[in-house]
């Protein structure tokens, strides 16, 4: 199993906001290009409290490429990160890809 981890930090005020719109965005697109495995967390113990992240699993690295390639050239995704920019820290969003050993 793969777990893709994005990360990013919500603007003072816009946690709210911008998790409704990362909801929305892994119900409807994220739905669309396979997505249906995800889990959002955000800061609590031990971690900036506007940090939100996204943990998607799949089975291999193959599926988590296919699914980012459909996002490519996917206009609602482009929209997306339009909108949600002016709630996030600009700069600071990444990826990080996991491999399960057990």
């Amino acid at each position: 199993m793969i777990v893709a981890r994005w990360y990013c930090y919500a603007r003072f005020g816009k946690k709210p906001e911008l998790i409704d719109r990362i909801k929305n965005w892994w119900e409807t697109i994220g739905k669309e290009i396979g997505q249906t495995d995800y889990a959002i967390y955000t800061g609590s113990i031990g971690a900036e409290e506007a940090l939100v992240t996204v943990d998607v699993r799949v089975k291999s690295l193959a599926e988590l490429n296919e699914q980012w390639e459909k996002l490519a050239a996917h206009e609602d995704h482009k929209a997306f990160g339009r909108d949600i920019e002016p709630l996030i820290v600009s700069g600071n969003t990444r990826w990080e890809v996991l491999r399960a050993v057990s």
